[in-house]
């Protein structure tokens, strides 16, 4: 068993559950695919049979009852994650939550205490902790090649998810901030040693999707950490022109900036258009920047097979529910910080609500308005 490929359940079935699937296949030396769940009629059958997946489910709880099933991903909607997490646990499944960990810091705390009653492995995904270009300059920082970091910038923009569930907020909890927002949060995070997060200021607004989504659609965050340097996470919906994600850090002896996709693309010009060019791109007309190896860039057949290779207990996972949660607090504290107009000190006991962005929409700087 302990040298026998870890057998992989996926629920749901659609782009990032496209993403688990391409991933483990793309290094299938420790996991493979066994089965799909997911209630929406097709859809699972469509994904089984363009990866050859040998099972399908419309219920995830049919699909745990398979006694060889040893690893479970969860690619579905945040409100979804902690339900899901708890039958997993119960069922003996080991998780791999696709990030935010949940809806609310409540949900995260309950998914982490079930995981450890159970005595299952908790792994939060956060495919940028394994980015080769990313992983390379954090090396080069901890070699001491920047000196002492004072400034980590993250960005992501693009111009809306895939999936129509990220713009209602009862279903994803928040925007721009919530579906972005928690990579840089924990990229940063990460990045700076863990050192705790000290204090957010966040500014957002929803200034493209007003007509489809009470979501911000951009957002600034500032984070002071305990060790006395800065990250500036800059998130978006509203940037047209599809993908955009790069790190700079800053020191005292040196500097690095790392470009997700540029260096992987290929400059085009084409008049007709062709098929794919990089995630999030409408279009493939005039210039355009098709990328290569496109998923091995962004991390995640590492992040897999590293999970894999700790349901094994050949390593030690390097994300864990607890580095969830840690988001999760930043989050409540960055819309708390937007709603309020004010910098957030940490840890911040919020009040309790449904969603994180409640403390932006209801907080006395939007009833100013």
């Amino acid at each position: 068993m302990a040298n026998s490929r870890v057998k992989v359940g996926i629920i749901g079935s659609q782009f990032q559950a496209d993403i688990h699937a391409a991933s483990l296949q793309i290094m299938p030396d420790e996991a493979e695919v066994v089965a799909v769940a997911s209630p929406t009629p097709g859809n699972a059958a469509a994904l089984a049979s363009k990866f050859k997946i040998p099972r399908v489910f419309t219920d995830y709880r049919e699909m745990l009852k398979e006694k060889d099933i040893e690893m479970v991903t969860i690619a579905t909607p945040n409100s979804l994650h902690a339900q899901m997490t708890k039958d997993c646990a119960a069922a003996g499944k080991h998780i791999v939550c696709e990030k935010p960990l949940a809806m609310t810091v409540a949900e995260g705390e309950e998914m982490i205490a079930v995981a450890k009653r159970h005595g299952v492995l908790l792994m939060y995904g956060e495919e940028l902790l394994f980015t080769p270009k990313y992983l390379k300059a954090k090396e080069m920082a901890d070699a001491g090649a920047f000196g002492k970091i004072y400034l980590i910038k993250q960005s992501e923009k693009h111009f809306g998810p895939h999936s129509e569930w990220f713009w209602d907020v009862n279903r994803s909890g928040g925007g721009a901030f919530m579906d972005l927002g928690c990579h840089g949060i924990a990229f940063c995070y990460w990045f700076m040693g863990r050192s705790p997060i000290k204090s957010i200021y966040c500014q957002m607004g929803t200034y493209v999707h007003a007509g489809k989504t009470q979501a911000e659609d951009d957002s600034l965050c500032i984070m002071e950490f305990a060790n006395g340097a800065v990250a500036l996470i800059e998130n978006s919906w509203a940037r047209r022109g599809g993908m955009d994600d790069r790190i700079e850090v800053f020191g005292a002896e040196g500097v690095t900036y790392a470009n997700l996709h540029m260096g992987n693309a290929l400059p085009t010009y084409s008049e007709n258009g062709y098929g794919y060019a990089v995630e999030k791109a409408p279009t493939t007309k005039g210039w355009t920047y098709p990328v290569f190896e496109e998923l091995w860039n962004y991390g995640t057949p590492q992040e897999l097979t590293h999970f894999a290779r700790c349901v094994r207990g050949k390593e030690t996972p390097r994300v864990t529910g607890e580095d969830g949660l840690v988001v999760m607090h930043a989050l409540y504290a960055g819309y708390a910080s937007a709603g309020g107009g004010r910098k957030i000190a940490l840890p911040f006991q919020a009040p309790a609500v449904k969603k994180p962005i409640d403390l932006w929409l209801n907080g006395p700087s939007r009833r100013a308005v």
